[in-house]
């Protein structure tokens, strides 16, 4: 069976890396564990964005006499080839064909490697260990709290006991952020909610 891949890497570093979807507006949902093929090297989601292709060339308005927004793709179809989707992804972790490790990989994903989403049994495996949560936490992006409480999410869909999961990570989270109750109230508000 061949996997499906979404996209390639086209920026990459020891933290973390950006891919180029293959499909317009095909990202993963924020929070969504993904992996490259070959390492693997995994991580979430952190943020997707859609621009044009050249970016000296700004998207423009072109609904003015469409019915809806797909009309407006279907009477140009020349969009797909204009615009892009990527998508950064934060380094949480890395596999060396035996163990999985929740520390940055040795090198970086190369560009152009293959990424896809972790399948429901992958996703749970590296979450069976919250070893990533202080990588995840030292996060150097905007909304970092916010990708945090999607990445718990997504991981705790993957979980036949998604509350036990929620719960256990909010457990981790106190340990973590004993020094930070403001920040780490909110958190945890907003994750068990």
């Amino acid at each position: 069976m061949a996997v499906e891949r979404i996209g390639e890497v086209v920026e990459s570093s020891s933290s973390g890396f950006t891919v180029e979807c293959y499909s317009l507006y095909d990202a993963p949902p924020l929070g969504a564990l993904v992996r490259t093929l070959k390492g693997p090297v995994y991580g979430v989601n952190c943020n997707v964005y859609t621009a044009a292709i050249d970016p000296a060339r700004r998207p423009t308005t072109m609904g003015r006499n469409e019915e809806t927004e797909e009309s407006v793709y279907q009477s140009n179809p020349q969009l797909s080839q204009l615009l892009r989707t990527d998508f950064q992804v934060i380094t949480l972790g890395y596999s060396d064909g035996t163990n999985t490790w929740h520390v940055l990989p040795p090198a970086p994903p190369r560009i152009y490697a293959f990424v896809r989403s972790c399948n429901q049994d992958e996703t749970c495996s590296f979450a069976s260990s919250l070893g990533f949560l202080p990588t995840l936490l030292a996060g150097r992006i905007v909304n970092l709290d916010e990708v945090i409480i999607a990445s718990l999410r997504q991981l705790a869909y993957a979980h036949s006991d998604s509350q036990a999961f929620l719960v256990r990570a909010g457990r981790e989270l106190v340990r973590l952020m004993s020094n930070d109750t403001q920040r780490l109230s909110i958190l945890l508000g907003r994750l068990l909610a």
